[in-house]
């Protein structure tokens, strides 16, 4: 069952890399490069997936982790002179470091409170962008040797999103995400196990700041430009919600999840003008906050719709249909 269940996942995964290897011939230069986007938050979300679907441990501060991955590549790039796209492994790495670092102190720490502590996270790395300005650029942020066309950002971004999500994928089939499972399920199990509780949860802190960091990097390089304010809490907020909607526990929900990210918010305010020429409705689209109301309400039907995910949804359809052709 197990195996089978690999290879459904590989085929998915298979699918996936055909239709965003497909979907430039297909899209304006203008989607694609806010697909590219969407690749940066997959990266992102694929490291909180990490963390909270597969480790248990909830974080609300992977938006602060891409702050500092793109802050690195700024820095380097502007400042002393590296090539852009050098810069994203070290953008991981020092991100990762940092990560596993905080992972100490979130030991002594479960559910809301340590949610509450990497809360902290993301607003206590903006304010020091937003302090150290002959460093950062400060408020007015920091602008990038070049600016990238949709195409290139898009085949850019995917490729890297792409070996990311082979960097995921084979972590978890191994001892460490077996441990990370284990640790997820039971503590007392783990210890009774022979798994090093503290280490296990530090290193699951540091690879999903890695993950952000390398997103973070990405992001700076196709935006051309880093501002602290980007990478608020807010930020924070919405890889979270990509990896619930896309489903716990699943790496290949969490691309429906990173779209969820980009486009919902984007198209809110349409959804609503939508609906509310044939219905009706007491918002008015034009007036500030009713894209976010929309929003709200687009992600509680999702939620209470698909309680699992869109991976999930998918994981039922599959087995109704595989269910369907047996009988027949």
């Amino acid at each position: 069952m197990t195996q089978w269940r690999v290879w459904r996942g590989f085929t998915g995964a298979l699918l996936a890399a055909a239709a965003i290897a497909v979907l430039p011939l297909l899209i304006a230069d203008t989607n694609e490069y806010r697909f590219a986007f969407v690749a940066t938050f997959f990266i992102a979300a694929l490291g909180l997936q990490i963390l909270t679907g597969y480790a248990g441990l909830i974080s609300l501060g992977q938006g602060g982790f891409m702050l500092v991955g793109a802050y690195v590549t700024a820095i380097l790039s502007v400042d002393h002179g590296w090539r852009d796209l050098y810069t994203i492994p070290l953008a991981g790495v020092i991100t990762g470091a940092l990560g596993f670092l905080f992972g100490f102190p979130a030991l002594r720490l479960r559910g809301v409170y340590l949610a509450l502590a990497t809360f902290a996270i993301p607003i206590a790395l903006v304010a020091l962008a937003k302090k150290y300005a002959d460093f950062t650029g400060g408020v007015g942020g920091k602008s990038l040797t070049r600016v990238l066309s949709g195409h290139t950002a898009y085949v850019t971004t995917w490729p890297i999103a792409g070996a990311m999500f082979l960097l995921a994928w084979l972590l978890l089939q191994g001892k460490l995400g077996r441990a990370f499972r284990t640790v997820r399920e039971s503590e007392i199990a783990a210890v009774s196990s022979g798994i090093n509780i503290a280490l296990t949860k530090t290193f699951a802190f540091g690879i999903s700041a890695f993950f952000a960091g390398v997103a973070g990097s990405l992001y700076a390089i196709i935006i051309g430009f880093v501002n602290p304010d980007t990478f608020a809490v807010g930020l924070s907020l919405l890889i979270l919600i990509g990896v619930v909607v896309g489903g716990l526990g699943s790496l290949l929900g969490v691309v429906a999840g990173a779209i969820f990210i980009e486009y919902v918010p984007l198209y809110a305010g349409d959804i609503l003008r939508w609906v509310e020429k044939p219905l009706g409705s007491p918002l008015d689209p034009k007036r500030a906050g009713a894209g976010a109301a929309v929003y709200g309400f687009i992600l509680l039907l999702v939620l209470y719709a698909f309680p699992t995910g869109i991976a999930g949804l998918l994981r039922r359809a599959y087995k109704s249909l595989a269910r369907s052709s047996y009988t027949h």
